[in-house]
């Protein structure tokens, strides 16, 4: 389950690392703001009496000019430390921008065709500071922050190969990449990665912790229990051998005062069926906290059971919840369900009390063993959970006759809340495989103990069939519940909402329509939506995330909407704000479109302030 290297303990029990400058709150230094992934920045300048004179400050083009096709698209979110701007763009490329001035300073093209993680990099503040970031082709590469040269001695030219025979087992050719950007401890870089949605074979999900300096592997943990690891048990027979899935495709949340990594851990492949694997299967679903210098475990909690909805992890932040007239360090953690769990950060146990639900369990497909009760907690699911003929939407003709064909081609049958999939009809399940929420993660306000989520209400028809070795496969692949020519849903509104829960009682305290539908006569009907929040010291929320091209700031205290601006295409990942070293408060993006059955639009990076 883990390994570690005694040389590198010395180093280890540094406050940072040899030579390290404290970051700076008023920056972006981190992919979340900080390792704990709060999303929260302390910046005050812009509030709800002045965010209505917003104004494009700059825009930097991502696409080089000998780049012959089309626009790529991305749900970046830059860093921004010492005034200068580190994007991972969808072009091969890291560059670094002034971000004063959206000025190009250096780039670094990644060798073979291959791109970076899509949705960040990762800072290392030591005595000469570094970039550290993945590839979707798995391999892990430092460079030099102020050149964007690699860094002399990190593995082979400034590149480590994830793609270990361990890592492997046995497929040299099966899919491993890498989507977050890597979580920095001291001198470790630690990283999850991508693996395949089928077959159930391939590469192993483990994460694993490199020596910054170096490359060098420092440990290790195992999503799947290896023979002699604990909960090993917890595999039916031989289900365990050479399974993929397992993984962190998210990114590792660190609390570094206390030296406790935290690694959401997703499905095995195949997360839409489990036939071949009956019984828990640890760590699958689960949030499994490890001491972040060794490896080693100390507690898990599983938020989901026997997976077979691609219901993984993909939201988990450091929070502080007051109870019983005392503060609890707390991680908030949510599966594409939409459940929000509040736990000890130190122990694991919950905070608001966690109970079993009674959930569907019929289902034709053989051999399947659906989990009879899921965990859920006292905040409600946010946004739609099941879906009944009644509630089709008949907003235009068009979008009536495209939902009335989809139901009728691909036999659609209403669901409810955990419906199991079959094979003689296609559920229509809420969230669907995308999830309520996806890699939009959340932002934690610690002044009001205000949890800000969006979440999406698109729908999965999903439907089985049965190959000639007895496991199953999606008969439609990954759908959406919707007319895809009108881009409407199927179900009647709202589409998508955003919400702020208070952490210290679980309840929600408000929600707001989140995105508009173009030409309807009521347009606020809410969007389906990717990426995610920040929240300002203003006051301030600040999100795209919507299918309609629009960036957005609402009221952290009362969820009204207060500013939007139009884009050239859509905005899927999360914004990002900063103190430029002239003193003003800047609000930047990533600006492509390329999600939600829609071409990429643009290759913007942006950055918006007061005039």
């Amino acid at each position: 389950m883990r390994k570690f290297a005694a040389p590198l303990a010395g180093a280890l029990l540094l406050p940072l690392c040899a030579g390290a400058v404290p970051l700076k709150p008023e920056e972006w230094p981190a992919y979340g703001h900080d390792y704990g992934d709060s999303r929260f920045s302390p910046l005050a300048q812009v509030t709800p009496a002045n965010v209505a004179g917003l104004k494009p400050a700059w825009t930097y083009h991502m696409k080089p000019s000998d780049f012959r096709r089309g626009y790529m698209a991305s749900q970046n979110t830059p860093l921004v430390v010492d005034g200068v701007m580190y994007v991972s763009t969808p072009y091969g490329r890291v560059v670094a921008l002034d971000a004063e001035t959206g000025k190009q300073l250096w780039a670094y093209q990644v060798l073979g065709g291959d791109n970076p993680a899509t949705r960040g990099v990762a800072y290392w503040p030591g005595k000469r500071p570094q970039i550290v970031f993945g590839t979707a082709r798995g391999s892990l590469i430092a460079l030099y922050s102020d050149t964007g040269e690699p860094v002399r001695g990190f593995g082979k030219d400034g590149i480590v190969s994830l793609k270990t025979p361990e890592v492997m087992q046995g497929f040299p050719d099966a899919f491993l990449g890498v989507t977050a950007a890597p979580t920095i401890y001291r001198n470790l870089v630690i990283t999850g990665s991508r693996t395949q949605e089928a077959p159930q074979l391939g590469a192993s999900g483990r994460v694993r912790a490199f020596d910054v300096r170096t490359g060098r592997e420092v440990w290790h943990f195992n999503g799947v229990p290896q023979p002699g690891e604990k909960f090993h048990d917890t595999w039916e027979g031989e289900s365990w051998v050479k399974r993929s899935g397992v993984n962190v495709w998210t990114g590792v949340i660190l609390d570094e005062k206390r030296g406790i990594a935290y690694l959401p851990f997703s499905a095995p492949t195949f997360d839409q069926s489990g036939n071949d694997r009956k019984t828990d299967s640890l760590f699958s679903n689960s949030l499994v906290a490890v001491n972040a210098a060794t490896g080693k475990y100390l507690w898990h909690f599983q938020a989901l059971r026997h997976d077979i909805w691609d219901y993984d992890l993909p939201l988990t932040t450091l929070v502080d919840v007051k109870k019983d007239g005392r503060v609890i360090p707390a991680v908030a953690v949510m599966s594409k369900a939409s459940l929000l769990f509040l736990l000890d950060r130190v122990t694991g146990k919950p905070i608001h009390e966690v109970k079993d639900i009674p959930v569907p369990t019929e289902t034709d497909m053989v051999g399947e063993s659906v989990a009879p009760t899921q965990p859920a907690s006292v905040t409600p699911p946010l946004g739609r959970t099941s879906f009944q003929m009644s509630e089709l939407a008949n907003l235009t003709p068009q979008q009536k006759a495209g939902c009335d064909k989809l139901i009728k081609d691909q036999n659609v049958v209403a669901a409810k809340y955990f419906q199991p999939p079959r094979v003689d009809a296609a559920v229509a399940r809420f969230p669907g495989n995308w999830g309520g929420i996806d890699w939009s993660h959340g932002a934690f306000d610690p002044g009001r103990s205000y949890y800000i989520v969006n979440a999406s209400e698109m729908g999965s028809q999903q439907m089985m069939i049965q190959k000639s070795d007895g496991s199953y496969d999606m008969r439609y692949g990954y759908q959406w519940f919707w007319d895809k020519d009108s881009r409407m849903p199927c179900q009647v509104p709202p589409w998508g909402n955003l919400y702020a829960i208070d952490v210290n009682s679980g309840a929600i305290v408000w929600q707001s329509v989140l995105g508009v539908t173009d030409g309807l006569a009521d347009p606020k009907t809410g969007r389906p939506n990717v990426g995610g929040p920040i929240v300002t010291g203003g006051g301030l929320i600040f999100i795209g995330a919507t299918d309609d091209k629009r960036l957005r700031a609402f009221d952290t205290r009362t969820g009204k909407e207060l500013w939007t601006f139009k884009l050239p295409a859509s905005l899927y990942g999360t914004p990002l704000t900063y103190r430029g070293k002239s003193g003003k408060q800047y609000i930047a993006a990533v600006i492509t479109g390329g999600f939600w059955g829609e071409a990429p639009g643009a290759d913007n990076v942006t950055a918006f302030a007061l005039p």
